[in-house]
């Protein structure tokens, strides 16, 4: 310890904040580190656009919707809601399916459990709704049908039954 005009000086002070601002420091880029490792991971790669193309027949009861461009889409992560004229189907396709209430046969293209799960360009899937399933389809009814990708809409279809 020495003595200034000022009082005692202790010089041990300087160790205790050289170690403070280097704790600092290390603690800063580590977590520059972690940041950066993280930074460069994303959580799901991003989705391109999607088209499709619907059509309906009134007198047959039935619906065809073809992927006409972009991504292929998983039918296994698909939800698919119909409505006839405003009003939703009593009983909404459980896509992929093989027989399910509300709708006659089995669907045809990957809407069909038999099918490959991947849905691409250029593929149809028809599926024919029930009479027991109301509203049924009639020629001249507005048809909307909505495709969803876990729980996010990718579509939103409608035309007039033939």
């Amino acid at each position: 310890m020495r003595i200034s005009p000022h009082g005692p000086i202790d010089e041990r002070g300087i160790a205790p904040v050289l170690g403070v601002v280097l704790l600092i420091a290390v603690a800063v880029a580590l977590a520059t580190v972690v940041a950066v490792a993280t930074g460069g991971l994303s959580p799901e790669p991003a989705r391109g656009p999607v088209a499709f193309d619907l059509a309906a027949d009134g007198d047959e009861g039935t619906i065809t919707l073809e992927h006409v461009a972009g991504d292929p889409v998983e039918v296994d992560e698909l939800s698919v809601t119909i409505a006839v004229d405003g009003e939703p189907l009593a009983y909404q396709p459980p896509v992929p399916f093989a027989g399910a209430t509300g709708f006659d046969q089995a669907p045809s293209g990957p809407f069909n459990s038999a099918s490959d799960s991947t849905w691409t360009a250029g593929e149809r899937a028809t599926l024919s709704v029930a009479g027991t399933n109301e509203p049924t389809i009639g020629s001249g009814d507005a048809v909307s049908v909505t495709l969803a990708v876990d729980g996010r809409q990718v579509a939103a279809l409608e035309t007039t039954a033939d």
